[in-house]
């Protein structure tokens, strides 16, 4: 399969090396401007039609009558889809690292191995020589620029646990850390067309043949329910407008969650016990486990003191299947994580931030989850 791999992105490179100079910067100039913004999600795609094309592709139809939502150079983009998963199934990769990797592809280069990009940025997945990715001409070879993005996201720790969009960026450290959710549903239907026409591909993973078909409940996906961007900027302190904690939260939960939320606008103080934050007693205000200790004492739930022994409360939970209540550790490592808040439905957020900054609401598009727990 390696060889596999490597032969198919030395047949679909060279074609792209051939074409004019001026064709390839203005085609790639279209690319990087189109990649820099977030667009509207693409939705509902149809995954038997995405398959039925991208077969057509890779049987030498022209990109001219094949039409894929999301993919306005089929002819070109497709063979690199190809190329990313060949190098995925090459390394043992799981087909969630694969839709990782299209996704993050997809918004950096659109698919296309880019002559250029942002400062020395390159290739599908706009790695920049000057940050260690290889050399240039390394970086445009789509096999190698696949490989190396596979081995930097096998070395994130909890990676599988992750969004695909917080994966992504754990790797790339975008700018726009947000904006690989839009790909997601696509790159999904890409991996599962493509991985098929390998012997094996089809079922890497040896299960959950259902996500074949669409991709994984995430957290940070893209509709605003889910990762919290609908309510837009939150002021610090506040309930976005429109808030309310879901109907089906359990009724602990709920009361944690009212409790925490009564401590909102008071001010963080590491080491604080958050027994009395509005008092004049610094010591009495919250830090970001206390704040999850206290609200969960109010409803009977004992939990210890500190971020590094509360995440091994309770029993695991999956991050992309969060309830009202649950516990999100962010920052350090997923065994021993530097931050918890509590997770309050609709894509929020309640937790004690850092010093200086009071207890607030934040989007959780805003997090890195390596870890979450459900305690009741």
């Amino acid at each position: 399969m390696k060889g596999l791999a490597a032969g198919i992105g030395v047949v679909f490179l060279s074609p792209i090396l051939i074409a004019g100079t001026g064709m390839m910067l203005a085609s790639s100039a279209d690319a990087v401007q189109s990649s820099g913004s977030f667009s509207s999600c693409l939705s509902d795609i149809d995954s038997d039609k995405v398959a039925e094309q991208v077969t057509n592709i890779l049987d030498g139809a022209s990109g001219k009558d094949v039409h894929v939502e999301g993919l306005d150079l089929p002819a070109e983009q497709v063979p690199n889809a190809q190329t990313i998963v060949a190098a995925g199934l090459s390394l043992d990769v799981p087909k969630k690292g694969q839709i990782i990797a299209l996704a993050t592809a997809m918004q950096e280069s659109r698919l296309r191995n880019l002559a250029y990009g942002d400062r020395d940025s390159l290739g599908p997945f706009q790695q920049r020589p000057s940050q260690g990715w290889g050399s240039a001409e390394q970086i445009r070879d789509p096999t190698y620029a696949s490989e190396q993005f596979y081995k930097h996201l096998l070395k994130v720790s909890g990676w599988q646990q992750m969004t695909v969009t917080q994966a992504a960026q754990a790797v790339q450290k975008s700018g726009l850390p947000d904006a690989y959710a839009q790909w997601e549903e696509l790159a999904t239907a890409l991996q599962a067309a493509i991985a098929k026409t390998f012997p094996g591909g089809g079922d890497a993973d040896g299960k959950d043949t259902d996500q074949d078909k669409k991709p994984s409940t995430s957290t940070t996906g893209c509709a605003p329910g889910q990762d919290g961007s609908g309510f837009g900027r939150i002021p610090e302190g506040s309930v976005p407008k429109g808030y309310s904690i879901p109907k089906d939260t359990h009724p602990r939960a709920r009361k944690a969650i009212t409790w925490a939320m009564q401590q909102l606008g008071t001010l963080y103080q590491w080491g604080g016990s958050c027994t009395n934050s509005h008092g004049p007693d610094p010591m009495g205000r919250c830090d970001c486990s206390s704040l999850m200790q206290q609200a969960y004492a109010h409803v009977g739930v004992t939990l210890t003191r500190t971020t590094y022994t509360q995440v091994n409360e309770g029993k695991a939970a999956s991050p992309s299947q969060l309830e009202p209540g649950d516990l999100i550790f962010s920052r350090g490592t997923a065994a021993r994580p530097e931050h918890v808040g509590m997770y309050m439905g609709e894509g929020l957020v309640i937790e004690a931030p850092r010093t200086t900054k009071p207890v607030r609401i934040t989007p959780i598009k805003d997090w890195t989850i390596l870890a979450a727990r459900r305690v009741i």
